[in-house]
This record gives C-alpha cells, structure tokens and sequence, in this order.
C-alpha cells in the first residue's frame, strides 16, 4: 500500500520560513515523481511544486524565489522549504505522488496545516 505522510505544518508570521516534509513508502521511491499541492478554505486545490525522478524542479509562479522543492531517496522523503512566507500562503498542504510523469498523480498525503499569520 503506497503511503505519504506530511508534517512539517504549523504556525508562522508573515516572512517567516516552514519546512514540510512527506515520508513516502510502498513502492520505490527514487523512481517516483513527487509533488506539492494546496488548497486553502472555500478555494480550489492548487499545485505548487513538482520534482521529477531526475531532480528537475517546477513552481507555480507565486511561490517561485521564496519556496524550494526536494528529495532525499535515502530517507524516501521529499521537502517543501518555504521562505518569506505570506498570509495568501495559508492553506492545507498535500504531498502527491506518481511513476509517470504523464499521468495524474494517483498517491495522495493527508495534508498539512500551513498558516500565516499577518
């Protein structure tokens, strides 16, 4: 059974930094592409980072400069480091998960709770 498990989530100021983890097991996870979403009250799920098997990186531009994505395959975990944070920041992170880059991701966390404060 493919599981991710976030934490990392808390309270913060505006500016301040947070860093999420999600521990990943089930499958090998080296080979798996990963990912972080959002999804704040009364909005849609939004993306926000992706880091493919390879390393390369992708943002959503509101998050590009201030948040970095990354993997330890040793550990099975990939990291949200988010700097300079901002109130529009608040929201429910989730980590996500998939083998092949074209596809949905299928493998879903229970999310994280990321509030900033103004």
């Amino acid at each position: 059974q493919v599981q991710l498990v976030e934490s990392g989530g808390g309270l913060v100021q505006a500016g301040g930094s947070l860093r999420l983890s999600c521990a990943a097991s089930g499958r090998t996870f080296s080979n798996w592409n990963m990912a972080w979403f959002r999804q704040a009250p009364g909005l849609e799920r939004e993306f926000v980072a992706a880091i493919t098997w390879s390393g390369d990186t992708d943002y959503t531009d509101s998050v590009k400069g201030r948040f970095t994505i990354s993997r330890d395959n040793a550990k099975n975990t990939v990291y949200l480091q988010m700097n300079s944070l901002k109130p529009e920041d608040t929201a429910v992170y989730y980590c996500a998960a998939k083998v092949d880059r074209r596809r949905p991701y299928a493998y879903w966390g229970q999310g994280t709770q990321v509030t900033v404060a103004s």
